[in-house]
Formats: structure tokens, C-alpha cells, sequence
């Protein structure tokens, strides 16, 4: 029961950072929003395994934590880059 309700709430975290990469105002708004809704999953992903006892979906949860770091760091270096550009984004 409780386990249903922790999946339910990071589904609503999950659709909520997904409004958000799509409608975000900017790459940094974006980037936050995608951490977020990885994390979300990735919180869903374990309870379940948790849940069902089961291992199964615990590699998937470490690609999707591989995938967010390395999307995070690239985006953060390429909003740096930008920024110290002349006339760039302040």
C-alpha cells in the first residue's frame, strides 16, 4: 500500500519536471527539470525492486544515473562556455 502511494507521488514528481523541460524558460530551467524527473524514476525504479524483491531493474536504474550525470555536466559546460562568450548570455 504505502509502497503504491511512494510510486504514485514520484510519477506526479516525474510528470511535473516533464511540464517543466517542455515549458522551461531557459537550457539551466531545462536541465534542472530533466535531473528531476530522472531522479524520479529512478526513486520509482527502486521502490518497485524493493517492492517485488527483485534486482532485475536495478541495472537500468544505474544507466539512467550515468545518463543524467553526463547530460547535467554537458549542458552545465556548454552554459558556461556560452556565458563567457563575448556577448554571450549573462
Amino acid at each position: 500500500m504505502i509502497s503504491a502511494l511512494a510510486i504514485a507521488c514520484f510519477g506526479i514528481a516525474a510528470l511535473c519536471g516533464t511540464y517543466r523541460v517542455l515549458r522551461g524558460p531557459g537550457l539551466a530551467d531545462r536541465v534542472m527539470a530533466l535531473d528531476v524527473t530522472l531522479i524520479s524514476f529512478m526513486g520509482a525504479i527502486a521502490i518497485d525492486a524493493a517492492r517485488r524483491d527483485d534486482t532485475t531493474y536495478l541495472v537500468l536504474m544505474a544507466v539512467l544515473a550515468i545518463i543524467g550525470f553526463t547530460a547535467t555536466v554537458a549542458a552545465s559546460r556548454f552554459l558556461e562556455r556560452e556565458a563567457s562568450r563575448p556577448g554571450g548570455s549573462s
